[in-house]
């Protein structure tokens, strides 16, 4: 199984996070810590997510970004765009809901010289449990289709 990572860069007040790879649950408190850091800046204005190399992403980590675009609208009224060329990617992102809450394109953006990979975080598993907890909450309340989806695994976590 390939690894993914995390790119991250910011110039006058735009934010880019580039996926690359596999993005799964292993990267989600860097990309929570990254969105805390975000909306804390005090120049944001916008935030561009790139997929274009992204060949895999979880359902934990789709639940995050909902909460960006969430958190996006609330603090500047903007929606976040992501960029996708991989039709695979493009189904999954449309079948979540997330046409509604994101700019969807399809033209990849230059890709600033700027990217760094954000740095692993080590963190609890009771602090994961809470943002895969978060997370699949956050996809329940886009649509019916993700309620229906991921009612038994938010149950499942809510009992534990």
């Amino acid at each position: 199984m390939s690894t993914g990572k995390i790119q991250f860069a910011e110039q006058d007040g735009t934010f880019v996070l580039k996926f690359v790879g596999e993005v799964r649950l292993t990267l989600c408190s860097a990309l929570d810590a990254t969105t805390e850091k975000i909306f804390g800046a005090g120049n944001f204005s916008s935030i561009i997510i790139d997929l274009t190399e992204t060949s895999n992403i979880d359902s934990t980590t789709l639940g995050l970004l909902a909460k960006l675009s969430i958190l996006s609208r609330q603090k500047v009224g903007l929606l976040p765009t992501l960029v996708t060329t991989n039709p695979d990617i493009t189904r999954l992102l449309e079948s979540m809901g997330f046409d509604l809450v994101f700019n969807i394109v399809e033209t990849p953006m230059p890709c600033p010289d700027c990217l760094h990979d954000m740095p692993a975080q080590d963190v609890s598993e009771e602090l994961v449990k809470a943002k895969v907890l978060e997370a699949h909450r956050i996809l329940m309340d886009l649509n019916e289709h993700n309620r229906e989806s991921f009612r038994d695994l938010v149950m499942a976590l809510e009992r534990h």
